[in-house]
């Protein structure tokens, strides 16, 4: 009776999906592994994305299976229960949402892969409790990290055209024929100021007038339901992650000072490290660290930004454009690249490269006989010798 009222679920979930947009996830997920396991922050396309994916697949509806684990149709079932009668009865392919909301997951997923044969797909919100368990599904299950849209996809999305990935070393060698190429077919700023306040989730494309209200609901879930559910958080603890956001919008940042933030949050430092990661892991905020310092959840990050340029418009009362620039420097790299706080410059990235970020004028004044220094500008469509435009890192994925 539960398969049938899962089986049903998802019946209607797919009839329901209308698959209107495409995400990049096939290029960085390998369907080959038996279990796999995507992170990603609330509203990039998770499960938009498995039922694609399922729906791909050459095999009756009947051997593939769908469903969320917060689902209340599960509260007396086991995952291994479910997944147990599934391939008793001929399942091939089965695909959790949210896991991260089921308790001991991890234990259920080694059983599943330990003793059924089948394929598992499970997807959460929260990198922090997937990351956590990641030991204990070492040799089972592959992990992929996917983020919200970058500038290439959202203008695939909103042009209906494709446009290539370039490789971050290859925009550092030839950024000025693959901007004078790419500037051919648009032109980056009719779409660009559009893209960092509002392109970096996918459901934008669905409504962009409820696309604020659909933001701030997703902040709002990760702080009073996905944080709370791991860590055992009070209520008034919740009020605090979300004192601390509003404090992190009103500071730019290169002037976080943890003492402060503290005592006006009040609690103590070491809590509020704690909460910085845990809201870091969350997706809600990017804390980027100095090398030389190390990289703990008790080490002071050299400056704190929300996550995405589209947080600042909308969860802020104000946004600084220079603080705007640097997230999305920030957020197009961390994918793929090691980040951290040069003792000159904004950006050290992969250890070797200097970034310093700012409008078109943007002088080399500050990393001055830096090697491996780069101006990263904004306004400018194309750029010359070591001055490279701010929207062609947002072609990296």
């Amino acid at each position: 009776m539960l398969l049938d009222n899962l089986r049903e679920k998802y019946n209607n979930i797919t009839k329901l999906q209308k698959h209107e947009y495409k995400r990049y996830f096939h290029q960085v997920v390998d369907f080959n592994d038996k279990m796999v396991g995507i992170l990603g922050s609330r509203g990039v396309g998770k499960t938009t994305f498995i039922l694609q994916y399922l729906n791909t697949l050459d095999l009756p509806h009947s051997q593939k299976l769908y469903f969320s684990a917060d689902s209340i149709i599960l509260s007396n079932s086991s995952l291994y229960e479910i997944a147990d009668e599934f391939s008793k009865k001929g399942g091939k392919v089965l695909a959790i949402d949210e896991i991260h909301k089921y308790k001991n997951f991890e234990h259920e997923l080694k059983e599943i892969y330990d003793f059924l044969d089948l394929k598992v797909i499970f997807s959460g919100s929260s990198a922090l409790q997937l990351e956590h368990k990641k030991a204990d599904l070492s040799r089972r299950a592959v992990l992929y990290r996917v983020y919200g849209l970058s500038f290439r996809e959202f203008l695939e999305l909103k042009l209906g055209k494709k446009f290539k990935v370039y490789s971050f070393e290859n925009i550092l060698e030839n950024h000025m024929d693959i901007a004078y190429e790419l500037t051919q077919g648009f032109k980056p700023f009719e779409y660009f100021s559009e893209y960092l306040q509002s392109g970096y989730f996918p459901y934008y494309f669905e409504n962009p007038n409820s696309y604020g209200m659909k933001l701030e609901e997703t902040v709002n879930t990760v702080i009073e339901s996905d944080l709370p559910i791991i860590f055992n958080m009070e209520a008034q603890n919740i009020q605090k992650l979300k004192q601390l956001i509003v404090m992190i919008c009103s500071s730019k940042p290169y002037e976080l000072n943890i003492s402060n933030l503290s005592t006006k949050i009040g609690i103590n430092r070491a809590t509020l490290y704690q909460y910085i990661h845990y809201l870091t892991m969350g997706n809600l905020l990017y804390a980027l660290k100095s090398k030389a310092k190390g990289d703990t959840i008790f080490t002071k990050p050299s400056k704190l930004y929300l996550n995405n340029p589209n947080l600042s418009f909308y969860y802020c009362q104000t946004h600084e454009v220079g603080t705007v620039r640097e997230q999305f420097f920030a957020n197009m790299l961390a994918l793929n690249h090691d980040l951290s706080y040069p003792a000159k410059g904004d950006f050290l990235v992969n250890e070797k490269y200097t970034f310093e970020i700012g409008g078109k004028n943007k002088s080399f004044k500050q990393i001055k006989d830096v090697p491996n220094s780069f101006v990263v500008a904004d306004d400018i469509e194309i750029g010359s010798g070591n001055k490279i435009p701010l929207w062609l890192f947002g072609f990296l994925y």
